[in-house]
């Protein structure tokens, strides 16, 4: 039987972390799934807690700083290594990031789409704010009026399922080392190579923007101070 391996990569933002955490754990899961925090260089104080968390809620922690002395973000290295678990063991890859909460039937809901839809590569859950309406990264989904919808444009891994069917045949240790982020190339290389991405209006999780990360919210309050940041200092390559 096919199980589902579910990662959320974390950099601090604690109680938004523990918020995500507790939602999956949470979860009405029928499906056999591993749950992986991927700790990406925290401050020794909130790596503590989450270490102290873990054992106490039941997910396995990885510090990435046991890893490699790359200077976060390392959503390349935590992908790769995501890739390798869930192959291992014939998994599909959950990625749920950490500033995401998702109701008790999502995740078993996303993924037996994931397995129920011609050629899945990725099936996304459609994003939404504190009061249900769509938001970023999805703000094109308010013109669809399917529950199910293929899509050229990219899938977010807010919350996205990756079939082990794509897994098995696209390698992660291709990945650009020169990006921080891949759900855009890893959205166009699945539709190059025959593959179909997904979006599921029908399952809808709350999401925080840019909450893990709130320098990037200077996109919105304050564009040329991001643009310097994403220029001049090359952070947010994707």
């Amino acid at each position: 039987m096919e199980s589902l391996h579910i990662i959320t990569p974390v950099k601090d933002s604690l109680e938004l972390t523990l918020q995500t955490v507790k939602s999956v754990i949470g979860s009405d899961i029928k499906v056999p799934y591993r749950y992986t925090v991927y700790n990406d260089f925290s401050t020794p104080e909130n790596t503590e807690k989450l270490r102290h968390a873990s054992k106490e809620m039941g997910f396995e922690l990885i510090n990435l700083q046991d890893i490699t002395r790359n200077p976060s973000p390392n959503y390349r290295i935590t992908l790769q290594l995501s890739q390798k678990k869930a192959l291992e063991e014939g998994a599909s890859l959950l990625i749920i990031e950490s500033d995401v909460v998702v109701k008790p039937d999502t995740i078993q809901r996303l993924y037996e789409g994931s397995k129920s839809e011609a050629d899945c590569a990725i099936a996304a859950a459609v994003t939404v704010d504190e009061n249900g309406e769509i938001n970023y990264p999805y703000l094109f989904a308010k013109r669809l009026r399917k529950e199910i919808s293929p899509i050229k444009k990219h899938c977010s891994f807010c919350c996205s399922v990756i079939t082990n069917g794509f897994l098995n045949k696209y390698d992660f240790n291709l990945l650009d080392p020169a990006k921080n982020w891949y759900d855009v190339s890893i959205s166009q290389t699945a539709l190059k190579m025959g593959f179909k991405n997904y979006l599921f209006l029908s399952l809808p999780v709350w999401h925080r923007p840019h909450a893990s990360r709130p320098w990037k919210q200077l996109k919105y309050s304050s564009p040329l101070k991001y643009y310097w940041y994403k220029i001049v200092k090359g952070l947010d390559k994707i």
